[in-house]
């Protein structure tokens, strides 16, 4: 993720020195306005509503927090966050500690998973490409990237049969994933199976 947030006041170097913090493993407070739930409805619902809302800590890691620029009180910066991070309360901790409040300018998410910005489609591209069916397919990922931790398993149409009505069935599949990506074809999705023991799966999510 690369964001911008506007701090007052301090040198590039002194706010390297203060980001030092946001490495590793640490507890953070997710923003009131989000989607973090409380009792089953979203805080951010809650507090539009006028509503107390007790954020409690959630455990993060930062991977990567780096501050690259400082100008003219706008500070741009990269990390590489687990899920569950807010990097709007990065920047407002950060802004914190530097003593005058920050609040984040602009954010571009750069990865998601094993996908890249390089890799995305942008809209106006995407409408030039309308009535294209076999173009739009070609560029988009192929589907056995999706979910790259989970191996995949190709299954005839009898098995297929049995897991499109929720059944059990005995897959070949070796590896010791609890999950598993089902296809009926090298490119057809069918579903994603739970193991149950050995080669034995339940379907938990079928496509069609």
């Amino acid at each position: 993720m690369v964001g911008e947030v506007k701090p007052l006041g301090k040198s590039l170097e002194e706010l390297r020195g203060l980001a030092e913090r946001f490495h590793g493993e640490m507890d953070q407070v997710p923003p009131v306005f989000s989607a973090k739930k409380i009792g089953g409805v979203p805080a951010h619902k809650l507090a539009r509503a006028g509503k107390a809302v007790e954020m409690k800590p959630a455990r993060i890691f930062i991977h990567h927090f780096s501050l690259l620029s400082l100008d003219a009180g706008l500070a741009t910066f990269e990390m590489r966050v687990s899920a569950g991070g807010y990097v709007r309360s990065v920047a407002q901790e950060l802004g914190e500690l530097a003593g005058c409040g920050a609040h984040l300018a602009e954010l571009r998410r750069t990865q998601a998973g094993a996908f890249t910005l390089a890799q995305a489609i942008g809209l106006d591209e995407l409408k030039a490409l309308v009535g294209q069916p076999g173009e739009i397919e070609r560029r988009l990922p192929h589907p056995r990237t999706l979910l790259p931790e989970m191996p995949s398993v190709t299954v005839d149409e009898q098995i297929a049969g049995r897991l499109r009505n929720g059944m059990q069935v005995n897959l070949p599949e070796y590896s010791s994933a609890s999950l598993v990506k089902v296809f009926t074809s090298p490119t057809e999705l069918l579903a994603i199976a739970k193991r149950i023991a050995g080669t034995l799966m339940q379907p938990i999510l079928v496509m069609g």
